[in-house]
Order: C-alpha cells, then sequence, then structure tokens
C-alpha cells in the first residue's frame, strides 16, 4: 500500500520580527507550517527567532525586504518559492504607526505610513496571488487595527491608511473568491507590543479602562485568531474584518 505524502505548508509573514509577527511565526511553526520571516532592520532578532522555530521541526527563512519596495517583494516571493515550492498563506503583518497632530504630519510622514501599511500589502499580495489562484487555493490575512475601524485622534494618517486596508481587504476578497481564495483582515486593539510600549502609563491605563474586558491584549491572542484564518476552519470566511480588541470598537 502506497503511504500518503503530507506536504508541509508554509506561511510567508511580513514584520516577523515585530511582537504580533514573531507571536504568528510561533503558532504556524508549531502547527508544522514551514515560515518565512520578512524584516527590514531586526536581523538578530529574526536571526534568534528563526533558532527557536527550528525547535518544532520545520524549515525557516529569513528575508529582508522593504515591503513597499515592488522588486524587492517579488525577489522574496522569487526565493521562498524557489525554497518552498508554493505559498500557502500570505499575513501582511508589516506596519508603521505614529502619533502627530493632524496640523503636524509632513508629507513625509504620511508617505511612509502609507507605504508601508499600504502600499506593502499591495505588493505582497499582488505578488503572491497570480500563484495562487493557478492552484485555486491560498489564504491571505492583513493586519488592519481597530483604528481603522474607529478612528484615532492624533493618528490621523494611521488610520486612513489602517482603514484602506480594510477597503483593500473586501475589494481583493470578492475579486479572488471564485479561484477558492479566502482574504480577511484583523483588527487589533491595544496590544502589548514594542509598538504600543511608546504609550505613556497613563495612556495605556486609560485605553484598558476603556476597553470592556478591563486589559490589553497579548500578540498570542491575535496570532491565534490568524491561524484560524488560514486554517481549513475558515474555508467559507472571506472578506471579513475581525477585531481582536477587548470589546473596545463595540
Amino acid at each position: 500500500m502506497t503511504g500518503v505524502v503530507i506536504m508541509q505548508k508554509t506561511v510567508l509573514i511580513t514584520g516577523a520580527s515585530g511582537g504580533i509577527g514573531s507571536a504568528c511565526a510561533a503558532v504556524f511553526a508549531r502547527n508544522g507550517y514551514n515560515v518565512v520571516l520578512n524584516y527590514l532592520t531586526a536581523h538578530e532578532r529574526v536571526k534568534a527567532l528563526a533558532h527557536e522555530l527550528s525547535a518544532f521541526g520545520i524549515k525557516t527563512l529569513a528575508f529582508k525586504a522593504d515591503v513597499s519596495d515592488i522588486e524587492q517583494v517579488r525577489r522574496m516571493i522569487k526565493e521562498t518559492q524557489r525554497q518552498f515550492g508554493f505559498i500557502d498563506v500570505l499575513v501582511n503583518n508589516a506596519g508603521a504607526a505614529q502619533q502627530k497632530l493632524f496640523a503636524d504630519i509632513t508629507q513625509d510622514d504620511y508617505n511612509r505610513i502609507f507605504d508601508i501599511n499600504v502600499r506593502g500589502t499591495f505588493n505582497c499580495c499582488q505578488s503572491v496571488v497570480p500563484e495562487m489562484i493557478a492552484r485555486k487555493k491560498g489564504k491571505i490575512i492583513n493586519v488592519s487595527s481597530m483604528w481603522g475601524v474607529t478612528g484615532a485622534s492624533c493618528e490621523v494618517h494611521y488610520s486612513a491608511a489602517k482603514a484602506a486596508v480594510i477597503g483593500f481587504t473586501k475589494a481583493l476578497a470578492k475579486e479572488v473568491g471564485p479561484s477558492n481564495i479566502q482574504v480577511n483582515a484583523v483588527a487589533p486593539g491595544l496590544i502589548d507590543t514594542k509598538m504600543n510600549a511608546e504609550l505613556d502609563e497613563q495612556t495605556i491605563k486609560l485605553l484598558a479602562e476603556d476597553t470592556p474586558l478591563c486589559r490589553i491584549g497579548k500578540p498570542e491572542e491575535v496570532a491565534r485568531l490568524i491561524h484560524f484564518l488560514s486554517s481549513d476552519n475558515s474555508d467559507f470566511i472571506t472578506g471579513q474584518v475581525i477585531s481582536v480588541d477587548g470589546g473596545f470598537s463595540i
């Protein structure tokens, strides 16, 4: 009797050095996925993460690429395909935030926030979708934010960029749905990450008090939802924006 060969799936996680990105990497590795770790500057952190993930018996690839640069993204996708064959799951997690009064936002500020959060998501999706369409299979999860849902004072450009990710997600889901590709977004609330570590203690306390569950979230709580949306259990879920914010945006 011929044995059944089960191919390992591969996930590409952008911004893998951050709190949510590294938590996603760990969840996928524990579930047997080969993991591609995209990063831009945190080489040592990603190198250490790749070493940790190897304990799960999976393969990793750390790839430095600016997701806002389409040529760098294409090189990353090409190398991933060379080493692993297919990209089964794309997690667009790379992001940048900034708190600033609207009147003080410069063109450079605006361009940076939109380049990473929106253009980066666009570039990565456009680079992997053709192969997913050819295979009639694929999962894409875009990381937005609760501020993309509700808007945030002093983060107008960031809120607008994350809202754009939501619109992008809904539109792409409709276009690639006939090819059996599911595209969803998650909208995290205040999560215990390095990005939010810049907030002062009083601000974090106030935001936690405004959250019905009365606390900030953990990266692993976002990662588990992203993994669910990548699994067969989510095959009939697409074009959705799921908040992981402790009820903040209710």
